[in-house]
């Protein structure tokens, strides 16, 4: 259990530290094999701040450009998609690893050479940035959800899910008009041993599709008793399920470190705790990892991937993209410095059970059911049938 009343003040990177970075880079090569003097690097605006002064080391150290172009976060994917094909792109780009299947799919990033700092990045940022037995994300920023307790409603963290219930009032949003958020109900769902997809040593297995299993149709069964009892309910949005945890109305709220500060602020003392497993395993939430991805077409592949790997991907630069954004980094030196602050040691806490959000695109088939499917368990439809109905649509719409 960690707790706090306030983040930790936001601070920023040291011009020394940063320059200090030259001295152990490899980028006189990137500047021998570019074939422009400028790498552009979209970013979005929290994050352009941060990365200025690594910009300005890179430039002294290479002759290099970097030039940062604020974009905003609801269009940097699509015209990046858009443009990457043109060679009109950036060289760099901002992104988050569950893009990589389409990106990948659709050959506008390239790979990097990441393999040899394996150890030095948490192990669900480096599997995250991995598609297909290749890394082609620099990976900076790892998130996931956890459970929010108000500890002058319940002074102790619980550890089991019942026990959670029996202490105080549970809120989980869902769509709020029939719907399941079955990113939310991940982690209860691999409690029963349901993974979405088998894997391998090269990440997930999309031809393995495990919702069907055993542990799946126990998971349904287990929902369905929870929207009998109004634990679970598809009418509760993410606004109502903020404002009562606000209120005080619930003690136990599941979301995201983009929620804590709204908690915060409105003077709740939070604690971070586990989520507590229904079930016989590990409840597993989803990982987002955000990062920096090369784009296939750049003209300055060498000196593009030596800025990513050598400068974006050092202790320095992650620990100000940290200040800078509250984001836990993804190196595990980088995640040390950022867990002084109670909150992030938290959900690093959390995140340590985490798995990464599966990227193929296959997912797209099983985001297309899964809501509607585990919505219709938690209003009374027969759990067993709706849960083979959804494995069997899955299977299909992979397959076809």
């Amino acid at each position: 259990m960690v707790k706090s009343r306030s983040l930790m003040a936001a601070g920023a990177i040291a011009t020394t530290a940063v320059l200090a970075l030259v001295g152990c880079s490899s980028a006189d090569g990137g500047a021998d094999d570019a074939e422009t003097t400028t790498l552009t690097v979209w970013v979005d605006a929290e994050r352009v701040d941060a990365l200025k002064d690594v910009a300005k080391a890179y430039e002294d150290k290479t002759d290099i450009k970097v030039d940062l172009v604020s974009k905003a976060n609801a269009e940097i994917k699509d015209d990046f998609t858009q443009q990457a094909p043109t060679g009109k792109g950036p060289d760099i780009v901002m992104g988050a690893h569950d893009w990589l299947g389409e990106l990948v799919t659709n050959g506008v990033v390239a790979p990097i050479e990441l393999a040899d700092k394996q150890d030095e990045f948490l192990e669900v940022a480096y599997e995250a940035a991995t598609y297909e037995g290749q890394q082609y994300l620099l990976p900076y920023g790892v998130e996931n959800i956890a459970v929010l307790r108000n500890t002058e409603l319940v002074p102790e963290a619980k550890a089991t899910f019942d026990e959670m219930l029996a202490a105080g009032t549970f809120v989980v949003e869902s769509d709020g008009s029939g719907l399941a958020n079955p990113y939310h109900l991940y982690p209860f769902q691999t409690a029963f041993g349901a993974p979405v997809f088998g894997s391998d040593e090269n990440g997930y297995d999309t031809t393995d599709l495990q919702l069907g299993n055993e542990g799946g149709l126990a998971f349904a069964q287990w929902l369905a008793a929870q929207g009998a009892a109004g634990v679970i309910d598809t009418e509760l949005t993410g606004d109502i399920a903020k404002e009562r945890f606000l209120s005080g109305d619930a003690a136990f709220w599941l979301t995201g470190p983009w929620n804590v500060g709204v908690a915060v602020d409105a003077g709740i003392d939070v604690a971070v705790d586990p989520i507590p497993t229904p079930g016989t395993e590990a409840a597993q939430p989803f990982a987002g990892v955000k990062g920096f991805l090369l784009n296939e077409q750049s003209k300055n592949k060498v000196a593009a991937n030596d800025f990513l790997v050598n400068y974006l991907g050092t202790v320095e630069v992650q620990n100000a993209l940290f200040d800078s954004g509250k984001v836990l980094p993804a190196l595990k030196e980088s995640a040390d410095y950022a867990a002084s602050d109670e909150i992030v040691a938290g959900f690093r806490e959390v995140g340590a059970d985490a798995v990464p959000m599966p990227a193929a695109p296959a997912m797209g088939a099983v985001w297309e059911f899964w809501g509607i499917a585990e919505g219709a368990i938690l209003n009374g439809e027969d759990p067993v049938a709706t849960w083979q109905k959804l494995a069997a649509d899955v299977e299909a719409a992979i397959a076809g």
